[in-house]
Formats: structure tokens, sequence, C-alpha cells
């Protein structure tokens, strides 16, 4: 099992994607877990997770998120502006699975 935190200033708009990312989880049979939270405390509860998606609003403190996220193993992701749009959802869930799964070298022929 994957685990996935999403982080926002307040925690709140982090609250609502994390919900709408669990339906595409849910939807896609995957065993992933999305959790939110704010910045406060993060030190605390990155040892849980796998992937940090920062969002958008918290561009200017993410090579500091990503740095804090990196002393934990974690891989970290600033989410695209438009993450709160339709499909939101799904562009942060793909993002964060590019992070857990990745990609084969393409052998030379």
């Amino acid at each position: 099992m994957k685990h996935i935190l999403v982080v926002c200033g307040a925690g709140a708009s982090s609250t609502f994607l994390a919900h709408r990312m669990r339906k595409v989880v849910l939807a896609r049979g995957l065993e992933v877990t999305v959790k939110a939270a704010s910045q406060v405390g993060l030190d605390q509860r990155l040892p849980e997770f796998d992937v940090l998606l920062v969002g958008p609003h918290l561009a200017a403190d993410f090579d500091e998120l990503e740095l804090l996220a990196a002393r934990f193993g974690v891989d970290a992701a600033l989410l695209p502006e438009t993450v709160f749009d339709g499909g939101g959802d799904r562009v942060a869930l793909d993002l964060a699975l590019t992070l857990l799964i990745p990609t084969q070298p393409k052998e030379l022929s």
C-alpha cells in the first residue's frame, strides 16, 4: 500500500482534493491512501508517506517543502494551478503515481 499526502496552507483545500482523489483511487482499484494536511507539523507526518503533493498556492515554499520531504525519503511534487478545476483529482493522482512508479529506462537499440 502506498501513501500520498496532499498539503496546503491551512488544510482546507487539500482536504477537498484528497477526498476527490480517494474516489478516483477506488474507481481505479488502486492500493493507495490519500490524506490531507496543513503545513503545521508536516515534519512529524511525513515519515508515514511515500509522496507529498504541494498545493499550487504554496509554490513559494515548494523548494523548502521538497527538501523537508527528501529528508524522510519522500518524493514531492508541486500541483498545477488547475488542480482544483474539474478533473484536477485525476491530474493530482496521476502526478503522484508517476513518483510512485518510476519509469524504466529505455533500452538502447
